[in-house]
């Protein structure tokens, strides 16, 4: 990767530091954090880059394409279509594996993509965290505007996308149970930079088409939804109680439909083809006519979240006995080169999330971020990597 960003930086790193970091962070959001932060930023050079931005490209034009919806439309389980659909999505999220290439140079692998947003707020924080405690990193970029101050940069175009023409007052973040979510730590530090509550949904309040929320004793309407309720996650919770209903019509706008966190899914893999882009079909189409080589595939639930039901060690018994082959997706593996030195000098594996808005007034996507998850497990994941060091989720910075 940027070999001289990651020489400076291991320079400069040790356990000491790396626990003072952590304190910084819980100094500014006490008790919030509660996921494991990885020792070290992913620093990336041009060529690899751009790279990135080739793929991400791709996917945008598939997505642009005049027969997308028509060809998504299954995705959408019928009992989870939701009113109100946006004419595009407000997010994207693109999942991206660094491994070795037939030449010997590292490229981007896809792994999954989200129509769905992911931790901006904390980004544009622990980015910010990271340039104020290694000095170095202010020569490097975390956002893609061009703007010589990219925090400012930031925080005005999310603002704009989370916002729309709304009063930050009349605009909610959607969960269930939010001061218990993991990522609790965003939910915050959006409500600091851009003024949205928080909200969970047992506490919505229905009247006819209108839903409110209560506030220091006071009704307010709300008139635009950040959604990061997945429908999944109420799946854990029976017999909920809600005045409430995603699937209601309501008069609200939504940032982040959440029609669209099935379209742009693991749905969408089969529908991409090229050099970034690992074989992908859906298990229904090979007709029982398997892959003779099921050990190089991943098998994988349409309809899950954060790495469930994910199979690693597939063979062809497994594949026969599924009954709903058309809601599974068989996808060849990739090798993960082990490329973050860590200043013990082994190396650890790593992912780049690639992370787009798109305001409702504009023609085309945004890359605003990226995220880095390091890992030294199986898979990319907290229950994959217990016990290790140098893994987690982090920021990523990019060669100017």
């Amino acid at each position: 990767m940027h070999a001289e960003s990651r020489k400076a930086f291991n320079a400069s790193f040790s356990p000491d530091t790396y626990q003072s970091f952590l304190s910084a962070i819980e100094r500014d959001f006490p008790g919030q954090l509660d996921f494991r932060v990885a020792e070290s930023p992913v620093f990336v050079d041009s060529a690899f880059r751009d790279k990135l931005l080739d793929a991400c490209s791709s996917i945008m034009d598939a997505v642009a394409a005049p027969d997308f919806l028509a060809r998504t439309d299954r995705a959408i389980p019928p009992d989870q279509r939701v009113p109100g659909e946006n004419r595009h999505t407000s997010f994207f999220a693109v999942d991206f594996a660094i491994c070795r290439g037939a030449s010997g140079e590292l490229e981007p692998r896809l792994i999954e993509l989200q129509g769905f947003p992911s931790v901006f707020g904390y980004q544009l924080y622990l980015s910010r965290l990271y340039q104020k405690r290694y000095p170095f990193l202010e020569s490097m970029n975390f956002t893609f505007s061009g703007a010589a101050d990219e925090e400012d940069a930031f925080i005005s175009h999310f603002g704009h996308v989370l916002l729309g023409n709304e009063d930050p007052e009349n605009v909610i973040l959607l969960e269930i149970f939010p001061e218990k979510q993991k990522t609790r730590i965003d939910f915050e530090i959006t409500r600091q930079y851009w003024g949205v509550t928080p909200v969970c949904l047992t506490k919505i309040i229905r009247e006819g088409r209108k839903i409110f929320y209560e506030k220091e004793g006071r009704r307010i309407q709300v008139r635009r939804i950040y959604n990061r309720l997945i429908f999944d996650d109420l799946g854990n919770f029976p017999g909920l109680k809600t005045g409430f209903s995603l699937t209601d019509d309501a008069d609200v706008t939504w940032v982040g439909h959440p029609n669209w966190f099935f379209r742009i899914s693991k749905f969408m893999l089969p529908l991409l083809s090229g050099p970034y882009f690992p074989e992908t079909r859906f298990l229904s189409d090979y007709g029982g006519n398997f892959p003779p080589d099921p050990e190089n595939y991943v098998l994988k639930p349409l309809f899950s979240f954060a790495g469930s039901g994910v199979e690693l060690h597939v063979t062809a018994d497994k594949l026969a006995a599924i009954a709903d082959p058309e809601n599974y997706i068989l996808q060849r593996k990739v090798t993960y080169e082990p490329v973050i030195l860590t200043n013990d000098g082994s190396k650890v594996k790593s992912e780049i999330r690639m992370l787009y808005t798109w305001p409702d007034d504009a023609e085309k996507p945004v890359l605003l971020t990226a995220l880095s998850r390091l890992s030294r497990g199986e898979m990319i994941g907290v229950r994959f990597n217990k016990d290790f060091t140098w893994v987690g989720s982090s920021a990523v910075f990019f060669e100017r």
